[in-house]
């Protein structure tokens, strides 16, 4: 090869990465943009909502609260008050026991007066077997509560249970372990009372990290920031993923996923689409994709709705092994989600699914990571070849990450503007310096755990789930 191709070649590849950079930089600021117009405009309109009325009101859809549990002994007591706290009218709560090798079982048992009820299961969607049974208990203050004891099947399969188990028309699927803020159900079902000439089939809210938190008698006293730089991280990109992403999906009718934390579903259709995959890591993107892809191919018009409050709050990963873990396992969901899912690709019968949202995903989500890596070889290699125009070079990796600071900050603003969750005196200022080390600190090992994922999910056929190790909303530790 003459040295004329040679640098044509080179140049080409540059003009590629470029290329993909810059858009990726103008997908973020225009969704941004559109969160925030969006975000601005949901405040405006919720200043008018009375939500006493949604409270009171005996009409209110009917909302079961399912939330799988295995191994929670030792916070499955508080946990369990907490979702019995909700400042709602007509809801249930489902708590299926997924076959747990410790004392969960005996300690509900205990702590709520249950008993042994018979029950006919409508079993829509193939599930593992009962194991123990179904519970209700005797105490009339917990008259909500059931708890379903059943073989181990894994989280979308004890998910599956208490579909079949629900009789009620609006399914809000949700980890045990989540802090469900009180009046989390009536701005969830907002959405679905406002459609009119649409169908909303499922519904998400802001998920906020618990981490350093108080919490007392499934109650949210007191925010703190964590003490370490991984767990501040994620409080910064679940922000950014939350406050400046998923609004302007929503409004773009193009969100393809909401947070397995919490969610709102239509049962009816959820079930029509034959529940969650239990075949899959990524469950809770799945079945999103699937009910879209469902109400696409019936003609229907349909939305997945979004609001910006923040409806609940989890504990993140406070280690890095933990964290590789989980993001390990979200790469592969999302992989396999796509995968199964890939004739919506590129398709314009499905409009905007196919058109912009599963393209986005595919470029954007799915191969920036790879993309990335590569262009770090890339840039080594012409190292070598000393091919490097360094005052390039250089001011592409500033801009880079300035531009990656900014948003951040952009973000922290935004947090600061609407909803205001770090109320205490020098926070924001933190954030900033989050905000600073955050691509240098955190983004390594997002990139290392994003192509792991990649390399486990075609190599590794072995590893299908992972542990997370938690430490729990009361301070004490739990897996």
């Amino acid at each position: 090869m003459n040295t004329s191709t040679f640098q044509l070649i080179i140049e080409i590849i540059q003009y590629l990465f470029f290329g993909f950079a810059f858009s990726a930089i103008l997908s973020y600021i225009v969704l941004a943009i559109i969160s925030a117009i969006e975000t601005v405009e949901y405040m405006k309109k919720n200043s008018f909502v009375n939500y006493t009325e949604i409270l009171s009101s005996t009409i209110s859809p009917s909302i079961s609260i399912i939330a799988p549990a295995y191994n929670e002994s030792l916070n499955i007591t508080e946990n369990v008050r907490s979702l019995l706290s909700s400042h709602y009218v007509n809801y249930d709560v489902i708590i299926v026991n997924d076959g747990s090798k410790d004392d969960s079982l005996e300690k509900l048992i205990k702590a709520y007066d249950l008993v042994k009820v018979d029950m006919l299961i409508n079993n829509q969607i193939p599930t593992k077997p009962l194991r123990a049974g179904v519970f209700k208990s005797t105490n009339p203050a917990f008259e909500k509560l059931m708890v379903v004891d059943k073989e181990n099947g894994g989280k979308a399969d004890a998910l599956n249970t208490g579909l079949n188990i629900s009789t009620n028309k609006y399914v809000a699927c949700i980890d045990v372990d989540c802090l469900l803020l009180e009046d989390a159900l009536q701005k969830m079902i907002k959405p679905f009372l406002e459609a009119t000439d649409y169908k909303v089939i499922a519904a998400g809210g802001v998920i906020r990290i618990a981490n350093s938190c108080v919490i007392k008698d499934g109650k949210l006293i007191e925010v703190n920031l964590p003490k370490k730089m991984l767990e501040r991280g994620q409080i910064l990109e679940y922000l950014r993923a939350f406050l400046l992403g998923r609004m302007a999906w929503s409004k773009l009718n193009g969100l393809l996923v909401i947070s397995g934390a919490f969610g709102l579903f239509d049962k009816k259709t959820a079930i029509e689409v034959g529940g969650y995959d239990t075949k899959t890591v990524g469950e809770d993107m799945e079945i999103i994709v699937r009910m879209r892809r469902y109400m696409e191919e019936k003609k229907e018009k349909y939305k997945v709705a979004y609001i910006p409050d923040p409806l609940c709050w989890t504990e993140a990963p406070d280690n890095y092994k933990i964290f590789i873990s989980q993001r390990n396992r979200w790469t592969r969901g999302t992989i396999e989600t796509l995968r199964k899912h890939r004739k919506i690709a590129f398709n314009p019968n499905y409009k905007s699914l196919g058109v912009l949202s599963y393209p986005y995903w595919l470029i954007y989500e799915r191969l920036a990571p790879v993309i990335e890596v590569i262009g770090i070889f890339y840039f080594l290699f012409l190292i070598i070849m000393k091919e490097v125009r360094w005052d390039y070079a250089l001011t592409f990796i500033v801009l880079a990450y300035l531009f990656t600071v900014f948003f951040s900050i952009v973000t922290i603003i935004s947090e600061e503007l609407t909803y205001h969750q770090y109320k205490k005196k020098g926070i924001g200022i933190k954030l900033i310096g989050i905000a600073l080390m955050e691509p240098i600190v955190c983004h390594p090992f997002i990139l290392y755990s994003a192509i792991k994922g990649n390399f486990d999910y075609y190599f590794n056929t072995k590893i299908k789930w992972g542990e997370m190790t938690r430490k729990g909303m009361t301070g004490t530790k739990t897996t």
